[in-house]
């Protein structure tokens, strides 16, 4: 049963992952693009975590520290790294796409 439970969760974190590199590539221009890394990777990452967590748990029989304390790390730099970028992009002032939400929300210098 702890096979496919982990054999569920690569293929969940495998497609997460996938939706976010194809996310990232296709998107028009630069505050859209960070939404594939930030979200759905971040998502699919968790996945792949969490299915080392139940592998080693429940086949190795061993504690999976490492795996919690990576899914911890990730979770927490990732909005946190995604948010510098849009910060720094704004500081930059990077040109948006028209179809961009929120640009108008953006203060001037």
């Amino acid at each position: 049963m702890a096979e496919v439970i982990v054999s569920l969760l690569l293929l969940l974190g495998g497609v997460f992952i996938l939706i976010g590199s194809i996310g990232m590539n296709r998107m028009p221009d630069f505050f859209m693009r960070l939404h594939g890394p930030t979200k759905a990777t971040t998502l699919g990452m968790a996945g792949v975590l969490i299915a080392s967590i139940v592998y080693f748990s429940a086949i190795v029989n061993e504690p999976s520290a490492k795996e919690i304390l990576i899914s911890i790390f990730l979770l927490i730099t990732a909005p946190i790294s995604g948010y510098m970028l849009i910060k720094t992009a704004i500081h930059h002032k990077l040109k948006a796409h028209k179809g961009t939400k929120g640009v108008e929300n953006i203060e001037e210098d």
